[in-house]
């Protein structure tokens, strides 16, 4: 591969770096910028085919409405759950748990954002997890990092086990039972000493960068809860992978840690001395989006488990449809919105509207509605902003993921090579083959970054990985193990996610700021993942 071919492989990479990073230009015009670089660079000098280009970029668009769905949803929910007074409610009622943010953010972000990433994934956590620690009182730039950094173990088994049943299972030669258990069993073992310290970092780094004082031994008062949540998690998960296998330890795990470390954190149980809190705690008035009416509707006739019901219907109505055995999901999946053949490119794309998370948010807010006898011209009002505040949404997901769907196409070329990421990953093996425990886990990570997607990231690099393994003579369980792990820690910077993330508590064009504050855990994850790897083989 020639240089100017290598810097085109990189190009929708170092775009993104140089304008949202560098620059720190909003994605509403980083996105397009970066479309345009990589069609041109892949159109003259990776030689696609043009028609080729624009049948990626409409099949972009076509994911992209699935992704807008989901944020329209979750805006909607919360929009409709603010109207009505239950974000308050919830807020006044969270500090009979615990009035420590740090404590509040291991158990809405790690915990009950892990449980949410086993029953749905798609982005869910997230748009979920950010809004709510923000009617909590956390600002909203703190609340988004937070809750990127906490869903990635649980991306593991996210979508009740997807990344691993379709990822790697689809993805490898020669899959079997047997291999498909070890690699989970070692990607839990890893999880056991490199995750369990993901809540004390979430902790650290909200003192270290939010906190008044910007100290980062704020965050490490909390180490005996925080180490208590990490292994509630990550041991319960391990226990459920080996006892049931990969579909429900992101599911189970995230419910077992809640039960246990709610109670703890109800009676203080590994409490700190002092409580921590933000310079000034963010009004919730002010801290969601701007379009909706300030007038909030008076918690006092609301109790405290009908402000939560919303959420815990959502979670119900996630996993019911989800399950395989049950019918719900093959009722859900049978209405499609497909385009074959797309400009004649042999691309397909296609969404399942009822499927997505996104119609099970907006169900769940109509119900809402009823719920909480919510006045039907204030339902309207946050139905009516909710679509306004997408504007920005579509036009940066209208550009990154056609972006991203180039760079997955472009193995139809001229020069007869392999994808631009298949490219870049085969460039690696080359000049650190003596060294792969170690870039493992980087290939995975690079490929959630640009797909947006840990299930697709393992399809399109297991077999890589597998053949990788054994012209380095490692054992391949054990690296197919560390592309899911490095798949996990890239959905902690992935674009599609931050912008999706971003836009359901009003922080467009805030991106860049928040990949910065993601990066270094996404680091910690792949480094210390490969180190654990290492010292075990």
């Amino acid at each position: 591969m020639s240089l100017l071919q290598l810097l085109t492989a990189l190009t929708p990479v170092l775009a993104v770096f140089l304008f949202l990073v560098v620059l720190r230009l909003p994605a509403t015009r980083a996105m397009p910028l970066s479309l345009v670089l990589t069609f041109g660079s892949a159109y003259f000098i990776w030689q696609i085919p043009v028609m080729h280009l624009f049948a990626s970029i409409i099949e972009g668009w076509v994911i992209a409405l699935g992704i807008v769905i989901i944020v329209l949803g979750a805006i909607v929910l919360l929009n409709t759950l603010k109207a009505s007074g239950a974000l308050q409610c919830i807020r006044n009622g969270f500090t009979h748990i615990s009035p420590d943010r740090r404590i509040q953010a291991i158990i809405i972000a790690w915990l009950f954002g892990s449980f949410l990433e086993g029953a749905s994934g798609f982005g869910t956590p997230a748009a979920i997890c950010a809004p709510l620690l923000v009617a909590l009182g956390f600002p909203p730039l703190a609340a988004v990092t937070v809750a990127l950094i906490a869903d990635s173990t649980a991306v593991s088994f996210g979508a009740v086990g997807t990344p691993v049943l379709v990822g790697i299972t689809q993805g490898i030669d020669q899959s079997s039972n047997t291999v498909i258990r070890d690699v989970v069993m070692n990607t839990v073992t890893i999880d056991l000493v490199v995750s369990t310290f993901i809540p004390l970092l979430i902790a650290c780094l909200l003192t270290g960068v939010f906190g008044e004082k910007r100290r980062w031994r704020d965050g490490l008062a909390v180490f005996p809860f925080a180490l208590f949540s990490g292994i509630a998690f990550t041991g319960s998960a391990w226990l459920v992978a080996w006892l049931l296998g990969p579909e429900f330890p992101s599911v189970l795990g995230g419910l077992l840690g809640l039960a246990l470390a709610v109670p703890a954190a109800k009676i203080a149980l590994f409490k700190p001395k002092t409580n921590w809190d933000f310079e000034q705690a963010a009004p919730l008035e002010s801290s969601l989006s701007d379009t909706v009416e300030k007038t909030l509707a008076s918690p006092s006739n609301m109790t405290l488990t009908l402000a939560w019901l919303p959420y815990i219907l959502l979670a119900v109505f996630l996993i019911i449809s989800r399950i395989e055995v049950l019918p719900v999901k093959a009722w859900l999946t049978q209405y499609s919105f497909s385009v074959s053949n797309i400009l004649g490119s042999g691309l397909n794309a296609s969404i399942t509207p009822l499927y997505l998370p996104g119609t099970v948010f907006i169900v769940v807010a109509l119900i809402t509605v009823w719920l909480h006898r919510l006045p039907l011209q204030q339902a309207g009002n946050a139905l009516r902003h909710s679509f306004s505040s997408l504007v920005p949404t579509v036009i940066a997901l209208g550009a990154s993921v056609p972006m991203v769907r180039i760079f997955l196409n472009s193995n139809v070329n001229a020069m007869a090579s392999p994808s631009m990421p298949m490219a870049l990953a085969e460039q690696a093996a080359v000049y650190l083959s003596e060294y792969w425990i170690f870039a493992a886990s980087f290939v995975g990570a690079l490929g959630s970054f640009i797909a947006g997607s840990a299930t697709f990231s393992n399809m399109m690099f297991a077999s890589f990985q597998q053949n990788a393994a054994l012209q380095s003579g490692l054992d391949q369980h054990w690296v197919l193990a560390l592309q899911m792990l490095g798949a996990n820690a890239g959905n902690m910077i992935c674009v599609v996610n931050v912008v999706a993330a971003a836009s359901v508590v009003n922080l467009i064009g805030k991106e860049g700021q928040i990949i910065r504050l993601t990066l270094g855990p996404m680091l910690y994850y792949c480094v210390a993942a490969s180190m654990v790897a290492w010292a075990i083989m």
